[in-house]
């Protein structure tokens, strides 16, 4: 299991869009911790390049997240929003793909890396088998007990339990306006959740915290709640190994208040309030129809720093966010959490 051989309980977050580079996961894995390469958004053939350029930056593992397609949208769904976009905006077609999850998953096969973790639903049982016949570890991203189940039961190594604190889109298998109704679980409630059901379940499958860790007090935490591993990824939007947009460096330093959106790309996902998202308050489920429609409109936004029409994904404590270079952050945040773990078993004994 990979995350026996860690020198640090700490995984980077796979961050398509941007803050994902090759540069920032060998630094996470070389500081001890495992770094994740993002494939969403990307053709096969430059996922191929990106797996080559980590390679040769770090001899040791990572990993490559996938995201599992949806069904495509009804048209007619999403058709008035669009028009709605298009009165104001540049914008560009809304269409659906595979975000060619085929060629990749062939991809991972042919060149396999130690795990392969999947948001956005979880493979078939037979994808899976594919993958763990390659040698990959299999980590598939969970934001209820629901999902865990039908991970577990098609063969996941690996939980990656995704809090509501979480920035970016959520991991939902389905993107069901009718959960709106009812709050996303926190991080700390699923945790406890999903332990019950492993236990339950009699499989030793670890899990991998997600959503709002900020601080080595914060993975620590996550640990004591029976967590194997934190996984942070607004943490390292500041590293100067990131990819990460300007307007968005600078954005997340601010107090700024978070909000679940699906404005920007028709599936759930908490970034900065802005003008935009609280213009858009009912944006339909359709994704990616609504992502490739209005990329026109946040790359001009980035462009001109309007933070205003660009989405600035964060978790909830991103003003806490530090900019240090991406090993120094890993080095620093498991010196913490070793201390935090010291101070509560000194508490406990105190105790007794």
């Amino acid at each position: 299991m990979v995350l026996d051989e860690l020198d640090t309980p700490i995984v980077l977050a796979p961050m398509a869009g941007g803050p994902s580079t090759p540069e920032l996961a060998a630094a996470v894995t070389e500081a001890g911790g495992l770094g994740f390469v993002a494939a969403g958004y990307l053709p096969a053939s430059e996922l191929a390049t990106r797996i080559a350029a980590t390679r040769a930056l770090t001899s040791g593992a990572f990993g490559v997240n996938l995201f599992y397609p949806s069904e495509p949208s009804p048209t007619a769904r999403f058709d008035a929003y669009i028009r709605t976009l298009a009165a104001e905006f540049t914008i560009g077609e809304a269409r659906y793909d595979s975000d060619d999850w085929a060629a990749k998953l062939d991809l991972l096969v042919a060149d396999p890396v130690p795990v392969v973790s999947s948001t956005f639903g979880c493979p078939t049982a037979e994808e899976i088998a594919r993958l763990h016949g390659a040698g990959s570890e299999v980590w598939v991203t969970v934001t209820t007990v629901a999902e865990a189940r039908q991970a577990v039961a098609a063969g996941a190594d690996v939980l990656i339990a995704q809090g509501a604190e979480a920035g970016g889109h959520r991991g939902v298998f389905v993107d069901d306006p009718a959960d709106d109704l009812t709050d996303p679980l926190g991080l700390l409630a699923l945790l406890q959740l999903l332990r019950a059901e492993v236990t339950a379940l009699t499989k030793d499958v670890p899990i991998v915290a997600a959503g709002g860790i900020a601080t080595g007090a914060a993975v620590a935490g996550v640990l004591c709640a029976g967590a194997a591993a934190a996984q942070l990824g607004t943490a390292f939007l500041r590293c100067p190994e990131a990819g990460t947009a300007p307007l968005v460096r600078d954005a997340i330093t601010e107090p700024t208040p978070t909000m679940l959106t699906r404005a920007f790309t028709g599936r759930r996902a908490r970034g900065l309030r802005n003008r935009f998202m609280a213009d858009h308050p009912d944006a339909p489920v359709a994704y990616p129809e609504i992502h490739y429609a209005t990329g026109p409109l946040r790359a001009a936004a980035r462009a001109a720093g309007n933070a205003d029409e660009v989405n600035l994904w964060a978790g909830q404590a991103h003003s806490l966010t530090p900019e240090l270079p991406a090993g120094e952050l890993v080095r620093t945040l498991s010196a913490d959490a070793k201390n935090a773990l010291e101070r509560v078993l000194s508490l406990r004994i105190q105790c007794y």
